[in-house]
């Protein structure tokens, strides 16, 4: 490999049953779990509201803090527009304090998905004086830095107070991703330092080709980012090896990507979203189509996704496969 894969992660949605969610949520712990006895470096949980996956990363990883002792955790990403700022910055120190420094958090500025069905409930007085921009990250960014919150501090009765989020993590405001599909993200990420994470959907502006696309993010953040070419970026692609899957599975993984073809082969609504191919196929192969890929050759962090619906099996055939066959053949060796 030109660049070598230097550090490998996954990502997970944390699918559950709705009338049982609690053994969809054991099964992503144990996930996580395998992927440090596998050497991954980095475990991401998707970020879902009101659907069946996890509504509540930082609930999740603070359980998995106490099950895992080295693996990065990370979150990607926790749209903004659903949180106060001050409050999730205290969830995140929490967490990353009870990990050891292990939090990565991802976030994403804007209105939330389908806001205009949700406004009543989550803004029901404030929906139209909420800023829902890049201004609602940088106030996370702030808090979490250790700016002052208020100008008061000090005892007060018996009483201890502090100005700023407690507990204070160091380090932590330094291990921020921002999740851009657009350049106009890419750049604003560069410009705040943050990392970056490219996932699977982007936003067509220049090119309906969708590798130049993510690697046009990558360079644009690069391009604007204090540590140029040293910028961090983990690429986001659904990656499947079938080396050691059963006729079964190669057949369900296969129809799956069979079936969400269709939709990478155009741009969608206004914004000219587009989607990456699923890749399936043995490691061999995986390893030669994403030493070609444009935006892989820019990149030596990858956050591959897991599918959505598969079984708790398939994830482990396949994350077992990506850290013991895949990653490998891309140069990537397991953490000690």
């Amino acid at each position: 490999m030109e660049r070598p894969l230097r550090r490998l992660g996954f990502l997970t949605i944390g699918l559950f049953d709705g009338d049982d969610p609690r053994p969809g949520h054991e099964s992503t712990l144990e996930i996580v779990e395998l992927g440090e006895r596998l050497g991954f470096d980095i475990a991401w949980v998707r970020h879902r509201h009101l659907q069946y996956g996890i509504s509540s990363p930082t609930a999740v990883l603070a359980a998995l803090t106490q099950r895992t002792s080295r693996i990065d955790l990370g979150t990607a990403v926790i749209p903004l527009g659903w949180e106060n700022p001050l409050r999730l910055a205290e969830d995140l120190a929490t967490v990353d304090v009870l990990s050891g420094g292990r939090l990565n958090p991802g976030v994403s500025a804007g209105p939330p998905m389908h806001f205009e069905r949700v406004r009543g409930a989550l803004y029901p007085d404030t929906a139209e004086a909420e800023d829902l921009g890049y201004g609602r990250a940088e106030r996370l960014l702030d808090f979490l830095g250790g700016a002052p919150v208020t100008g008061f501090s000090g005892t007060e009765g018996i009483e201890v107070f502090s100005d700023r989020v407690q507990p204070h993590s160091p380090g932590l405001a330094g291990r921020v991703w921002y999740g851009g599909g657009s350049l106009r993200s890419a750049e604003w990420a560069g410009r705040n330092g943050l990392n970056l994470l490219v996932s699977n959907v982007v936003k067509a502006e220049r090119s309906a080709d969708f590798e130049q696309v993510q690697l046009s993010l990558v360079e644009r953040f690069r391009a604007h980012h204090p540590d140029g070419e040293r910028a961090r970026v983990s690429q986001g692609l659904v990656v499947i090896p079938t080396d050691s899957a059963t006729p079964a599975q190669r057949d369900k993984y296969a129809r799956y990507a069979a079936q969400r073809l269709p939709r990478t082969t155009t741009t969608h609504g206004p914004a000219r979203m587009m989607y990456a191919p699923d890749l399936v196929g043995d490691s061999a192969e995986l390893a030669e189509r994403l030493a070609a890929h444009a935006a892989f050759r820019a990149v030596d962090e990858v956050s591959f996704a897991l599918p959505f619906t598969f079984d708790h099996d398939d994830y482990v055939q396949i994350l077992t496969d990506m850290a013991t066959k895949l990653a490998p053949a891309l140069g990537w060796r397991p953490a000690a």
